[in-house]
């Protein structure tokens, strides 16, 4: 069974920009900026949710065809004592660290895998104007280890669609490195912002470590 959930893809846009040159910012490959300047770049825009359903986002598929889908990929990822593997991809004996709340987890059942940006936050901020398997691929997003995360199964449900105008982790050290991966999730995807998420993400990259956010653009 191949182990190797969160290994780099190499897109066929990016291989296109590397073959003819692209010289349109827009079309590069990446990105890389400080904090600040990367919450500065996003584009705001006003969200609309007209249309919206989950099951437009098809999800926890098992997209390499190993037995386990993109739940079980993150929760092998991110467990900090490996689990047994059985069957279909039954887990066991693992335990899982949520940085959201500084707890650990050794029941599966206790975990979530939550979408940095959630999918109707997604859906508001772009991803209503994407074909559905763009949607698909942004659900389960295993090419980079920022959009998808495991924690404590009640705070990703506490959260909800919410932006960080309206919810942050309780767990104050964990607060910058979740405004980072935000950022990092939506400029990956070339997603908007509303007003009162610039100003709520401007807020805190001025108070956390103006460290590099760097990305591959998904294509």
């Amino acid at each position: 069974m191949n182990r190797t959930p969160r290994m780099a893809a190499t897109t066929l846009a990016a291989a296109l920009v590397a073959t003819i040159g692209l010289a349109d910012p827009a079309w590069a490959a990446s990105y890389s900026a400080p904090l600040q300047t990367a919450v500065a770049a996003l584009p705001v825009a006003t969200e609309i949710r007209t249309g919206y359903s989950r099951d437009l986002f098809p999800h926890w598929i098992d997209a390499d065809g190993d037995g386990c889908n993109t739940r079980n990929e993150v929760l092998l990822a991110e467990a900090v004592s490996a689990p047994t593997i059985s069957g279909t991809c039954t887990l066991s004996g693992g335990r899982w660290y949520s940085y959201y709340d500084n707890a650990y987890w050794t029941a599966t059942g206790d975990v979530d895998i939550d979408h940095m940006v959630p999918l109707a936050e997604a859906w508001d901020s772009g991803a209503r104007n994407w074909s559905t398997s763009r949607r698909q691929a942004y659900a389960n997003d295993l090419s980079d280890s920022r959009p998808l995360v495991a924690v404590t199964d009640n705070v990703n449900q506490s959260k909800g669609d919410q932006d960080p105008a309206t919810w942050m982790p309780s767990y104050s050290s964990a607060r910058c490195r979740y405004v980072n991966e935000w950022v990092a999730t939506k400029t990956r995807w070339r997603l908007t912002v509303d007003t009162a998420e610039k100003d709520a993400l401007t807020s805190w990259a001025s108070s956390c470590p103006n460290v590099t956010i760097s990305v591959t653009y998904a294509y």
